[in-house]
């Protein structure tokens, strides 16, 4: 058997998130990638992905493993399975990896990509990847409130009431904000992120933003442990998996 590592993007606009729904009506990414190598090896194969988004989250570098019998070479595999593939979803690149390569627990790092499009019009062209926001926002304030988010903390006050996780503790490593034109885009790099995370802090900071908040109530918030505190969950189209990194030697 060998074991395949994947990197895949995607538009999430018309997904039920990444990862397969127990209802088979719902579309997923898993689903529609797992029926091309169906189509492809004639195996049943049940992918690995890196981790979840949830629907109408995208990806520009999110990575999956699988195991096959297939003896494709494996500079082919992303020509052959794009053929196969809807038009929102597009493989960049495979790569054969040793064994004991897991997407999920072999990722290291993790960095996603929130953005608001702060425009008086929403962008015709990226509406569907930017949170259209036309009100005045003090972005200055959302920028001083941010570094409290890195280092380890619980980030229980950041992620949804429907958490299944044992524990909420978490690693970011870096968080920043980026101009661009009228679009302003939130980096967050962390060594794993919770259910809704990086969408509840976007809200929090909207807060911010709009002075119902201040910057130092983010200390605040993180250490009073609970969903209550912090604002609300961003919108999903403005989110998107940026990149996940390995280790060198199982680098994707």
């Amino acid at each position: 058997m060998r074991n395949i590592a994947v990197k895949v993007s995607y538009d999430g606009a018309q997904f039920n998130g990444f990862q397969s729904q127990l209802e088979p009506h719902l579309r997923t990414v898993q689903q529609e990638i797992e029926k091309a190598l169906k189509a492809l090896t004639g195996e049943e194969i049940h992918i690995i992905g890196s981790g979840r988004t949830d629907a109408g989250v995208h990806a520009m570098g999110q990575v999956f493993n699988f195991h096959t019998k297939s003896v494709i070479p494996v500079e082919r595999w992303a020509i052959a399975l794009n053929t196969r593939l809807p038009k929102d979803i597009v493989i960049l690149e495979a790569r054969e990896v040793p064994e004991h390569f897991h997407s999920r627990r072999s990722a290291k790092r993790k960095t996603y990509r929130y953005s608001i499009d702060r425009g008086k019009f929403p962008d015709v062209f990226t509406r569907e990847y930017c949170f259209h926001y036309p009100m005045r926002l003090d972005a200055e304030a959302m920028a001083k409130a941010l570094p409290y988010v890195i280092g380890e903390h619980d980030f229980t006050s950041f992620t949804s009431i429907h958490s299944t996780k044992p524990h909420h503790i978490r690693t970011i490593y870096e968080a920043y904000f980026e101009q661009q034109g009228s679009k302003l885009h939130m980096y967050v790099t962390g060594n794993g992120f919770l259910y809704n995370m990086v969408r509840v802090i976007m809200g929090t900071l909207l807060w911010v933003g709009q002075g119902k908040l201040q910057p130092e109530d983010m200390k605040r918030i993180l250490e009073g442990k609970s969903r209550s505190l912090a604002g609300p969950t961003a919108m999903p189209h403005g989110l998107t998996l940026v990149e996940v990194e390995y280790p060198d030697e199982l680098r994707s």
